[in-house]
């Protein structure tokens, strides 16, 4: 476009034209999103390369592994499944009781999300995006809006989904907001990411509110789009200033946002994510082995 000819002045003019036309449609009527995602399924080679020297490592130290150290690897591993197991049946009793409470008292509310194991494929390089890509996607029923989660807490929400690939906006990220609520006495604020993996800023909180260092901060579920009850963040620094109305309060985030590797995307219930009050309060897989489990809810 910028080569030399006749009229370069009447070019950098159409350039400028198509851009602002392709920016308002973007923003005003999204029309440009079937692109972006056709975009993000043809990258999906590269999030495959990219992620290969990890998978290749992990081959090559496969080939130096000693009979010992897999004998050693199996029984660790049947010592797990057998906690596991255990806690599978305690979390069934608590389920089996749940359900029974809550047909006694005439609730249809369904008590278990539906999840299935994600792996983490590739991580935003924009130090102020954060970002990641896990490896399922709109063929898996992935859908913009859900919400992610590691074996500690609430990561993140889908925000964009290719054919095999989407991508994940993590609390941390500036432009994140959750609804939450402190477990200890249900007092209800908005965590905000802060651009900082580590921290999160709890806004708009009254400085007569009741609230302490080491309080657990949930997912309240208002809004219906993220599940309730699930870890999101803890407490970490109170700052009161002298005549300010609101509290300065910084939280460390519950989830491993730089580490965990493999996720859980929640599938909402029929009718969206319940919003009465739920005694669970985290989400495992049962069993790493399989890509689908589903946790209780209480």
């Amino acid at each position: 476009m910028f080569v030399q000819g006749p009229v370069p002045g009447l070019r950098l003019l159409l350039v400028i034209i198509v851009s602002a036309t392709l920016i308002v449609a973007d923003q005003q009527f999204d029309r440009l999103t079937p692109v972006r995602s056709t975009l993000a399924t043809g990258l999906t080679p590269v999030y495959w390369l990219g992620n290969a020297p990890y998978q290749f490592s992990d081959w090559v130290a496969s080939l130096f592994t000693t009979r010992e150290d897999v004998k050693q690897e199996n029984e660790d591993l049947k010592a797990r499944l057998l906690i596991l197991e255990r806690r599978a049946l305690k979390y069934a009793a608590l389920a089996s009781e749940n359900n029974e409470l809550r047909r006694l008292m005439n609730s249809s509310e369904l008590l278990d999300d539906r999840v299935i194991v994600s792996e983490v494929v590739s991580v935003s390089p924009d130090p102020y995006s954060h970002e990641i890509i896990i490896n399922k996607g709109r063929s898996d029923g992935l859908q913009v809006g859900q919400a992610i989660l590691d074996a500690h807490g609430l990561m993140g929400q889908v925000v964009q989904t290719s054919q095999v690939t989407s991508r994940v906006l993590l609390v941390s990220d500036s432009s994140h907001a959750v609804p939450v609520e402190v477990v200890r006495n249900g007092l209800r604020a908005i965590l905000l990411g802060t651009g900082d993996s580590g921290t999160l800023d709890l806004v708009h909180v009254p400085d007569t509110a009741d609230i302490r260092e080491g309080d657990l901060l949930v997912s309240s579920g208002l809004g219906g789009r993220f599940p309730r009850g699930y870890p999101v963040a803890e407490v970490s620094l109170i700052n009161k200033e002298p005549g300010e109305p609101f509290v300065s309060i910084q939280a460390r985030p519950k989830a491993q946002l730089n580490q965990s590797r493999l996720v859980l995307v929640v599938f909402p219930p029929k009718g969206g994510f319940q919003t009465e009050p739920a005694t669970g309060d985290q989400v495992q897989p049962e069993s790493p082995a399989t890509d689908t489990a589903q946790e209780g809810q209480g």
